[in-house]
């Protein structure tokens, strides 16, 4: 077996190859390579057991390998991972690719990557991506300013007169203060623009000619052609197909950047008088300083250019596919940075902020204060700028008798790191006191017109059918079409008499093809006329209710927020059982208000979200969590929001189906789901399995993965006696009211069998005896998705 080891380099489109290499995974496994699955795109997990152990990495700190134990658990699970992983595939080719690997600054930690994968194969070719030193410096610039970096260019205009590049600039690599944001990595010149140097260490410990560099084509990069460069460093005959173009994201205004530093300027003085800037605040006020005009010029950066030029021939007489990439700018007018228009003062961004950071600050101490003082529950505090909670080191007695080793090595290193779980983001969850909201009539829509539309499946949902339905219509939307296969407790029957009342319209998907019912039924729904007149277009499930939280609790009170979105993507909220057992015809948002915290960035499901797409027809493709293949020439046209308004990403017009720590908001709007309603209810949904994964069973694993809770969350309840109002009105319907009672007295009778059975009697008496707080829970998902 070959090993391909692809280590970037920063700023050259490893993000991009990545994404490539995951969607092509496939195609490249029938070709004999496998891309690992330790990562699902970027490997950093390679990165960070390299590192040196003695040196306080940013990344390995945020992620809970900091000290040098958690780093060795890190480095054995590792390759303990990638051994099962080759010995279960076989492949001819292993491909690694993280590009922070080009960061690792000295051999010793080239070494220290070098021996783990050597034990896989000692045939290891390494591949890196370069483009001249004044573009890529540009782009490096641009990305530590926006977390925090304080000098501007001079810094390494000042170096390119220094005889040794890279020894100048390890000049403060020691210089590391986690508390104010100070670490090389951000702060210091990128010692690794010396390629040449680069090249020479790296073939100093895999081996002469180990190493090749290829060009940087951003061109090349975004667009479909990105599968040939995969192809080609690969060496492979066969077609892998074509990418989905991507954007290369614009770089920002000249000025923006000018002001982004001076912004960090004051925050970091702030810090070093022991105030707390929240990492999101900060990135905030960076958004909103920026302002139009053009990037920084890199034949503004001759003198840096002029520096690497010899050692640049020498790569290029090696390697002459570079000549293009390596080639410089003509030199132009000298770098400065430019001076703030329209009276730009960073001071008056940062007064505006000072509540929010006296309060952050405050937050803290009494956090610290309450860890130190032996307080057995999570304490919540703010480091280096980033809401972080810290959960005692002992685990309950559910955790130490469910949790294997790995999934206790997990608790251990992120029970203090930043991707804890806690509830302190976004606006409070209690609304106890709040009016109901009131009840709207249904909407008179026009000929032609079918407004908001649910598209949905169900299998054996005959309970909660009329509550999803009352509660949906009362929040706005207008029409549902739901498939249904193979239901036996009168779901199907129920549908068809909502049908016959004009509610829904009902299909039979039983004679389902493909991989899932549930994608066999969204395709089949974009020919559907109801689909092809709506406004909006929404699927979801009916375990999930779309959560208004601003004005009268009503889609079109969200949407009047958000004027120019077409995409909204609704983050779960996910709730757990809340102590309630038995099953009960009450209703489901009444039920249950214990959730998750909002702040939950792993396992990845956590954050996952469902799609409100407007009817503009952007894109070809309505799948489980998003609308798929954009259309190109509609690209500029469409706008994702996240539940708090807030405009997302470019890169989510083309995928992605969960919120990241940049991305997630719930102010306005959020998805409850209620995987698992009463734990008898749980049992059910065990015994028939699940709509989109009819080959995964749903088990203990499941009901830990979604039995989440110590979070109270009620802000749904304000709608209660809306829905009351329009369920009684659904069930003056003799026929509808008496197949309502038919589908709960099955449940019930299924219910009573699988308590009989011992199988799932014993799977009942598990689940209600795992009582994990949600860093052991976290903790338990990611061993499981790893043992996976």
């Amino acid at each position: 077996m070959r090993i391909v080891l692809h280590i970037g380099l920063p700023c050259c489109g490893g993000p991009r190859l990545q994404e490539v290499m995951e969607a092509k995974r496939g195609q490249l496994a029938k070709s004999g390579v496998l891309f690992s699955g330790i990562g699902r795109r970027n490997h950093t997990r390679l990165y960070m057991a390299a590192t040196d152990p003695k040196h306080v990495e940013p990344l390995r700190l945020s992620r809970g390998f900091g000290p040098a134990k958690a780093q060795a658990a890190l480095a054995r699970r590792l390759l303990e991972d990638l051994q099962a992983e080759v010995a279960r595939e076989t492949p001819d080719v292993l491909l690694l690719s993280c590009h922070q690997l080009g960061m690792l600054p000295n051999a010793s930690e080239v070494r220290r990557l070098h021996d783990m994968i050597a034990t896989l194969s000692d045939d290891i070719a390494v591949i890196a991506h370069v483009d001249e030193q004044a573009r890529v410096l540009i782009r490096q610039y641009a990305e530590t300013i926006s977390n925090g970096r304080l000098a501007s260019l001079d810094q390494e205009l000042t170096l390119a007169e220094a005889e040794d590049w890279r020894k100048a600039a390890f000049a403060g690599w020691a210089d590391i203060r986690p508390q104010t944001n100070d670490y090389p990595e951000i702060q210091a010149a990128p010692f690794w623009l010396d390629y040449a140097r680069l090249l020479e260490i790296w073939e100093g410990v895999i081996g002469p000619g180990s190493v090749t560099l290829r060009p940087y084509d951003p061109a090349r990069f975004a667009g479909a052609e990105a599968t040939e460069e995969l192809r080609e460093m690969l060496a492979l005959t066969g077609t892998i197909g074509k990418a989905e173009p991507a954007m290369t994201p614009a770089l920002p205004s000249a000025e923006s950047l000018a002001r982004a530093r001076a912004l960090n300027g004051v925050f970091r003085r702030l810090m070093d008088k022991g105030r707390v800037v929240p990492r999101r605040m900060w990135s905030r006020f960076i958004d909103e300083v920026a302002v139009p005009g053009d990037p920084i010029d890199p034949s503004a950066l001759a003198p840096l250019s002029a520096r690497f030029a010899p050692g640049n021939a020498e790569l290029v007489a090696r390697f002459p596919a570079l000549a293009g990439a390596l080639h410089p700018e003509t030199p132009g007018k000298p770098w400065s940075e430019p001076a703030f228009t329209c009276g730009f003062r960073a001071t008056h961004y940062a007064a505006a902020a000072l509540p929010a950071i006296e309060e952050a600050t405050e937050e803290r101490r009494a956090k610290v204060t309450a860890a130190r003082q032996g307080d057995a529950g999570p304490a919540t505090a703010q480091v280096n700028g980033t809401a972080q909670t810290t959960y005692p080191e002992t685990l309950s007695p559910s955790a130490e008798k469910i949790l294997s080793p790995r999934a206790k090595e997990n608790y251990q290193h992120l029970r203090k790191g930043r991707f804890a779980p806690h509830n302190g983001i976004g606006r409070v969850d209690d609304e106890a006191l709040a009016a109901p909201y009131d009840e709207v009539p249904l909407r008179a829509l026009p000929k032609g017109n079918s407004g908001n539309v649910i598209v949905g499946c169900m299998k054996n949902e005959a309970p909660y059918i009329l509550e999803w339905v009352a509660y949906h219509r009362m929040v706005g939307v207008d029409k549902f079409l739901i498939y249904t296969n193979d239901c036996t407790d009168g779901t199907a029957e129920i549908l068809d008499r909502l049908q016959e009342l004009g509610v829904v319209e009902h299909r039979d998907n039983t004679k389902w093809k493909g991989n899932s019912p549930q994608q066999y039924a969204l395709n089949k729904a974009l020919k559907e006329p109801v689909i092809k007149t709506a406004e909006w277009v929404i699927h979801i499930d009916v375990d999930e209710f779309i959560n208004v939280r601003t004005g009268n609790g009503r889609l079109q009170d969200f949407l009047a927020l958000v004027p120019d979105a077409t995409n909204v993507a609704m983050t779960w909220r996910l709730f757990g059982h809340n102590g309630v057992t038995d099953l009960s015809d009450d209703l489901v948002i009444a039920q249950f208000d214990d959730a998750a915290p909002k702040f939950c960035p792993k396992p990845h499901t956590a954050w996952g979200f469902k799609t409100m797409t407007k009817n503009m027809g952007a894109y070809e493709k309505l799948s489980c969590h998003r609308p798929n293949k954009l259309d190109g020439q509609k690209r500029d046209a469409v706008q994702w929001v996240n539940g708090s308004g807030r405009v997302m990403s470019e890169s989510y017009k083309d995928k992605g189906w969960r919120s990241d720590l940049r991305t997630i908001g719930y102010d306005l709007l959020q998805l409850n789901h209620y995987a698992l309603r009463s734990a008898e209810s749980f049992l059910i949904k065990r015994q028939r399995g699940r709509a989109l994964h009819v080959d995964r069973s749903i088990g203990i694993n499941y009901w830990v993965r979604m039995d989440w809770g110590g979070s109270k969350d009620v802000t749904i309840k304000r709608n209660i006696p809306r829905v009351r109002a329009e369920l009684a009105r659904l069930l003056e319907d003799d026929r509808l009211r008496a197949l309502h009672e038919e589908g709960f007295r099955w449940h019930r009778a299924k219910a009573d069998e699988l308590h009989a059975t011992p199988e799932f009697r014993e799977l009942y008496e598990q689940a209600l005896e795992t009582k994990l707080n949600n860093m052991e829970r976290v903790a338990f998902a990611l061993a499981l998705d790893m043992e996976s």
